[in-house]
């Protein structure tokens, strides 16, 4: 049997109890999305961006960029049948009395906001550990980490959306499809800043591969 690596999802904090979700099932496909806000100016001349004709003046043909975090999306299947059939599968009973239940419970966990509580462990805000004032209350989402392949990214949980299609007979759900959507912590975190250094790695790799006629081919032979 191939060793299948896993998609997982583990959230980065003191969280009793831990909170963890290893997809049994990989997603077939992984979206994202990367944009930027541009400024170029309201002037009929500078419609599109201002004048340039040498590399060394490129960061002056915009007056400003943003640079919106990067996004995922992608769709997983949750499902217990193999679990509730295989009777030495070491989460037979728990598939058979509660179906994926448990899998769900943590993904609503993930999205839900915490509390900081004594010792600095994490609480969900919903069971009252901060102030009852809302003014006062120190929620925050918390921090998860997508660890897909080579890559360990730092993520908020932004929406959670899921779609019950087979039921135990106490109405347990044991199959469901769930949409998740990420947003990318792109600050100083050292999980983000090795991120950062496996893009430009790539990108080198990307560049190392392609022929100099291409080069030659844009900007004419020297």
């Amino acid at each position: 049997m191939p060793n299948v690596t896993r998609g997982v999802l583990v959230e980065y904090g003191m969280h009793v109890p831990p909170l963890v979700l290893e997809f049994e099932f990989n997603p077939q496909t992984l979206s994202r999305t990367r944009s930027i806000t541009i400024t170029t100016g309201n002037a009929p001349g500078t419609r599109g961006g201002y004048d340039f004709a040498f590399p060394w003046e490129t960061h002056r043909v915009a007056q400003g960029v943003e640079v919106e975090p990067e996004q995922f999306n992608l769709d997983i299947l949750l499902d217990a049948t193999d679990r509730m059939a295989e009777v030495n599968h070491p989460g037979h009973a728990v598939a058979n009395e509660f179906g994926i239940e448990p899998e769900l419970d943590t993904l609503r966990a993930m999205v839900e906001p915490k509390s900081q509580g004594p010792g600095g462990v994490q609480t969900l805000a919903s069971l009252g550990q901060g102030s009852g004032r809302a003014f006062e209350r120190d929620q925050y989402p918390s921090v998860l980490l997508l660890v897909w392949g080579t890559h360990i990214l730092p993520v908020f949980l932004s929406s959670v959306q899921v779609d019950e299609t087979a039921h135990l007979p106490t109405l347990r759900p044991y199959r469901a499809n769930v949409n998740l959507s990420f947003q990318v912590i792109e600050g100083n975190n050292p999980f983000y800043q090795v991120e950062q250094v496996r893009q430009a790695v790539g990108a080198g790799l990307n560049a190392a591969r392609s022929p100099a006629s291409v080069l030659t081919r844009v900007f004419g032979a020297g």
